[in-house]
């Protein structure tokens, strides 16, 4: 292995933002008769399901119990997931195809998220888990995002330098932790504007916009910026 690519998951991997968002909301009129916005949730995009959570109650000055609100939010997420069953995004299935093909390219997973909900998540896009080499979720962690941690244990359990490990995100805290780990990132618009994201090397519309060699290049290079 000489490389790797390094997916994120909600936001990259599937665009699971405004379900996140809509299954929050649920569980704040369900367990505290609090009526909080979707937009709320947005500062914390990336930030773990706990922190998702206890920042728009610190907004709305509602004491949590946030394991209960982790646990009730995911019920909220798997039933809206039913009846809205999320595909990979555009140009995910091709990258990890192109990957896969390569025996000098490795891939994994790094996300914020608690097993319990990603997992699913991923299944469910048609993406298999044997297919990555390294799955590291919420549970793996004790620092989340902004801090490097997870993305820095991702290339060591790669055995690769961070510098050789191209981190996809969505989220500027996932930028920054990508950044501080001395990975390059390309962040994709799917969550926030280009311009939240300009701390990447790389700012598309869509994962199907940047081609595989150009991904490599950004691996083999000898400055990531």
């Amino acid at each position: 292995m000489q490389w790797a690519l390094v997916f994120d998951v909600d936001g990259v991997i599937a665009d699971t933002e405004a379900l996140n968002a809509k299954a929050s909301v649920e569980m704040f009129r369900q367990l505290y008769g609090v009526a909080v916005q979707p937009e709320d949730f947005r500062p914390f995009v990336g930030t773990g399901d706990e922190r998702y959570v206890e920042g728009v109650a610190e907004k709305y000055g509602v004491t949590i119990d946030t394991q209960a609100a982790v646990l009730r939010r995911a019920e909220c997420f798997f039933a809206l997931l039913e009846s809205e069953p999320l595909p990979a995004a555009p140009g995910v299935p091709a990258l990890v195809k192109a990957a896969r093909e390569g025996p000098e390219v490795g891939l994994a997973i790094a996300t914020s998220g608690q097993k319990a909900k990603q997992f699913p998540v991923i299944e469910g896009t048609g993406l298999k888990l044997e297919w990555f080499d390294v799955v590291i979720t919420g549970d793996d962690v004790t620092r989340k995002k902004p801090d490097p941690q997870i993305y820095a244990l991702a290339a060591e359990r790669l055995g690769l330098a961070p510098a050789r490990c191209v981190v996809f995100e969505d989220a500027p805290v996932g930028v920054q932790a990508a950044r501080a780990a001395g990975c390059p990132c390309i962040a994709v618009t799917s969550t926030v504007a280009g311009e939240e994201l300009a701390a990447a090397n790389i700012v598309v519309k869509s994962l199907a916009d940047i081609p595989f060699a150009r991904v490599e290049a950004l691996a083999l290079a000898r400055e990531n910026g």
